[in-house]
């Protein structure tokens, strides 16, 4: 009998206890470990322009990634991201060149990629048709919006005020966009993690016959999070575009994957009702080890597409084993 007990207890925690130590915070324990492996490897990797420039390059998927979270934790997923990236853009475009006002461009964007998030969230909350469906067929049609206001053209911004949105420094030393990431990773974990509707999100992609018996608006709720995917896009598309200087219709293409893997990297789960905002913040930081280390190191970039499919299915793997597992 006694000997039965100590063979579930690991580290002074019992199974459960273990495995709920390992869904905290395995994944950081797997960041900290590239991080120590890639300062070995290069010692460029330790310096702090190169701790900046990884912030940076994560920033947009960042913002993309803390938006997915709330779809794919009320058991959806969005792949129009992208498409709204190019229609903000173009948005901006327009807008800016027409009137110059900044504020009233941004506002247009974000409220229209927010838009087409509510008829996401409409179509299939209400219809209750395929998210995967829905949202491909609007990244097509969003797409399609974007170059027909553009006519298949780029626009140069000549703005240096809007340039500064995507290019300036708080101090000069911190990148604007970090902060958005920053300020955007707080605010997704307040409402994730500490209000009414974050937790109704997590009843309804935990089981949602549960939650409309519970007296959970789940129209709302599923509606909310595409609602919520498609501001942080309009967020993201606005930093792209003062980034580059240009309205293009062509950008965001592939966008919605690397978000979705920071998010299940970060430990989300594809059958929802399972995530984290510190999760998915990890998991953003790791897309950006896996791009910035191999590009130190040398290693060819049809490499670190590998690595990253790789990891996601690794991830979804482990989700799927411990569910069975607590289910079972």
């Amino acid at each position: 009998m006694g000997a039965k007990v100590e063979e579930k207890k690991i580290l002074g925690m019992d199974q459960t206890e273990l495995k709920i130590f390992c869904k905290r915070y395995g994944i950081s324990f797997v960041m900290l470990a590239m991080i120590m492996i890639l300062s070995l490897l290069s010692p460029t990797f330790r310096t702090s322009g190169n701790v900046i420039s990884i912030l940076l390059q994560v920033s947009l998927n960042g913002i993309l990634a803390l938006g997915m979270v709330f779809v794919i934790t009320a058991g959806g997923i969005d792949l129009s991201i992208g498409s709204m990236l190019a229609l903000t853009s173009v948005i901006i475009g327009v807008v800016l060149n027409a009137t110059g006002n900044i504020l009233l461009a941004c506002t247009i964007a974000v409220i229209t990629t927010t838009f087409f998030g509510f008829v996401n969230g409409v179509l299939i909350a209400k219809f209750n048709m395929f998210p995967f469906v829905v949202t491909l067929a609007t990244q097509l049609v969003i797409r399609g919006i974007a170059y027909i206001i553009s006519g298949g053209y780029s626009q140069s911004l000549a703005n240096a005020e809007f340039k500064q949105i995507g290019s300036g420094r708080l101090f000069g030393i911190i990148p604007y966009p970090v902060i958005f990431l920053i300020i955007i990773a707080i605010i997704a974990y307040i409402i994730l993690h500490c209000t009414k509707f974050g937790r109704y999100i997590y009843a309804v992609g935990g089981n949602i016959n549960a939650a409309t018996a519970s007296g959970v608006n789940v129209f709302w709720t599923r509606t909310g999070s595409f609602m919520i995917s498609g501001f942080c896009a309009g967020v993201a598309g606005i930093i792209m575009t003062s980034r580059i200087s240009a309205a293009q219709p062509n950008i965001g293409t592939g966008y919605e994957t690397d978000a979705i893997a920071a998010c299940v990297i970060g430990g989300t789960s594809f059958a929802g009702g399972v995530a984290t905002i510190p999760g998915t913040v990890v998991g953003i930081i790791i897309i950006g080890l896996i791009y910035n280390g191999m590009n130190l190191v040398g290693i060819n970039s049809y490499w670190q597409t590998i690595t990253k499919g790789l990891l996601i299915i690794g991830a979804v793997m482990i989700d799927m084993f411990m569910n069975k597992r607590e289910y079972s």
